[in-house]
């Protein structure tokens, strides 16, 4: 039923049937005693809730605050190194970026994990919570996880669990065990780019390889860091290079692709390598990068810098014979050929047939002041800053007062100084390019590298000339992959144990370009010790092992690379071609 009004000072009152309306003197208007017990119980609901609210609210302040004071001050937390990291993780947890191939193809991620640590003090019975944990951490024993629960104020139990061993335990309810968020770093391709990634420690921070030399990029940024390197050519190169170091029982082997036209580098391989996934019992040689850090004698592969170093010079021509007729006697040395040719030689044939002696009286014709220079030029005495690796090599190069006519000589053909393959490649980039030094990098695109020049553009056509012919006619024959125009130079450098040089134990290594009308890419190959099998008629030189190594690796990256075959032009049409080109830009 609706209930009814009055007007009483101009305004209208609605009341229920039955209610007593009463108006005082001064002309008040009030309800009856039912309104007004409503009223009062809803008040008296108000301050109750009111007040068991307060309660609530001071009983969370005692628990978080003032109880938590009270044990943070009976224990001095500021000693303890794993409650400082849990405190730092907490206030800046730490993520690293992704880090992907040239083609956006992932080889370093993050995922999130969950670290277990105890509060030792806050667990009454050890020996019963140890028990319960092992039985769902079933690689620690109660005993190993008993031992942790009673040292330090804060322990970690276990690191990266699993979702279902966080449940399982979280089920527990157990006062004093805690988890703490963490990331993981995952490298989904495994050994692939180990010497390249490098690692991360168990606080996910950069401890070798590009994640070390680059660990603030990677955590102060979460724009994915793309490399210059290319996944599929990595799996290609690695493939064979593992191949052939089982095929000829070799110690170990290096190689790297490089993009002569802007130092980039596609692909750089070092074995044995490893899992970083997995920080364990991995051997000291597996860790070491040789294409970055492992400096050596390399031989004759030096002898492409001499040859340049003379043209370069104008102290000789390619027409120039020396005389390599029998051995070149110095005051404190012996030059001999490894199965020489015993008569006069030329520039080319010097290459071809890899004479000491043809090389060594070049680099005594250019003399020290030059040689020094145009070797410092190429990178040879200082490590290469620019690539962005923890480990780099620092070259072994005598000191100016000690650079002998007998090193003047020893240069010259491949021994006296040592170097790592990183700047033999860069080096030799500059060689058949054009004569442009490019830092190396394994970033792509990377606006910040640098250049100078090396050598003429004269030079450096005369050099790709003469490379070609040491794959046509010298001991770079296996690598001749037809229609790719395949130019190089072979080395073999002995060993030098206690003191000696070994005969049966060489790095083996190959230098070289494709297509030599037109250079893109630079391949350096480097076995250590490989052996002689019947397949090599007991000869443990370049020619043996890492020259047709070279070959099938180029056979199989030369379409990955989108270069096609040129099957359909000879060599003398190659020959017109390059020496066409060469007459031009000389004009």
């Amino acid at each position: 039923m609706l209930g009814k009004y009055f007007f009483h000072k101009e305004k209208v009152h609605f009341y229920q049937p039955g209610e007593e309306i009463r108006i005082d003197k001064n002309k008040h208007f009030y309800q009856n005693d039912s309104l007004n017990s409503v009223k009062a119980r809803i008040a008296l609901a108000s301050v109750a809730f009111f007040c068991i609210y307060a309660i609530l609210v001071f009983r969370l302040f005692d628990l978080c605050i003032i109880q938590a004071r009270d044990v943070t001050s009976a224990i001095d937390y500021t000693q303890d190194d794993e409650f400082k990291h849990i405190l730092k993780y907490t206030a800046n947890p730490i993520k690293r970026a992704d880090i992907l191939d040239r083609n956006g193809t992932i080889i370093a991620t993050s995922l999130p994990t969950v670290h277990l640590y105890a509060q030792p003090h806050k667990i009454r019975n050890k020996s019963v919570v140890a028990q319960k944990l092992s039985a769902i951490l079933e690689d620690l024993s109660t005993e190993t996880i008993l031992q942790k629960l009673h040292k330090g104020k804060f322990v970690y139990i276990k690191r990266n669990l699993t979702p279902s061993q966080q449940y399982q335990i979280n089920a527990l309810g157990i006062p004093g065990l805690e988890f703490e968020k963490s990331e993981k770093r995952i490298y989904p391709h495994k050994n692939l780019f180990a010497h390249i990634i490098g690692a991360t420690n168990i606080d996910n921070e950069g401890i070798s390889g590009l994640e070390k030399q680059l660990d603030s990029r990677l955590t102060q940024s979460d724009i994915p860091l793309s490399l210059s390197i290319d996944a599929g050519l990595q799996d290609t190169i690695r493939t064979e290079l593992a191949a052939a170091v089982d095929k000829f029982h070799a110690e170990g082997a290096a190689a790297i692709l490089m993009d002569v036209r802007n130092g980039e580098i596609l692909s750089m391989i070092s074995l044995p390598d490893f899992d970083p996934n997995s920080n364990n019992n991995i051997p000291e040689r597996a860790q070491f990068n040789f294409t970055t850090k492992g400096v050596y004698e390399p031989g004759s592969v030096l002898k492409i810098f001499n040859a340049a170093l003379g043209l370069e010079s104008g102290k000789v021509k390619v027409t120039d014979k020396f005389d390599a007729t029998q051995p070149l006697k110095l005051r404190y040395n012996i030059i001999k050929d490894y199965r020489g040719e015993n008569r006069w030689l030329d520039l080319p044939e010097i290459l071809i047939y890899s004479s000491n002696i043809g090389s060594a009286r070049i680099a005594l014709r250019v003399g020290k002041n030059e040689q020094r220079r145009f070797l410092d030029n190429m990178g040879f005495f200082k490590p290469i800053k620019s690539i962005e690796l923890a480990e780099k090599g620092i070259p072994l190069v005598p000191s100016e007062k000690n650079w002998s006519e007998s090193t003047i000589a020893t240069v010259g053909y491949g021994y006296g100084i040592s170097i790592t393959p990183l700047h033999l490649i860069s080096a030799f980039a500059s060689v058949v390019n054009g004569g442009t030094y490019f830092s190396p990098t394994l970033l792509k695109n990377n606006q910040n590298k640098e250049s100078h020049r090396t050598l003429s553009y004269n030079t450096s056509m005369q050099m790709r000339k003469l490379l070609r012919g040491v794959v046509v006619e010298g001991s770079g024959k296996r690598a001749n992959v037809a229609g790719y125009e395949v130019a190089g130079k072979t080395g073999t450098a002995q060993k030098l144990v206690n003191g000696r040089y070994i005969d049966k134990k060489v790095m083996t290594s190959f230098l070289a370009t494709f297509p030599v009308s037109d250079p893109k890419y630079a391949l350096f190959l480097m076995m250590d010790e490989p052996k002689a099998t019947k397949e090599t008629w007991g000869f443990v030189t370049s020619g043996w092992n890492t020259v047709p190594t070279a070959g099938k690796i180029i056979t199989a990256i030369a379409p990955q690379l989108n270069l096609p075959a040129n099957d359909d032009i000879s060599d003398s049409r190659r020959e017109r071609i390059i020496n066409a080109a060469y007459t031009v830009r000389k004009k």
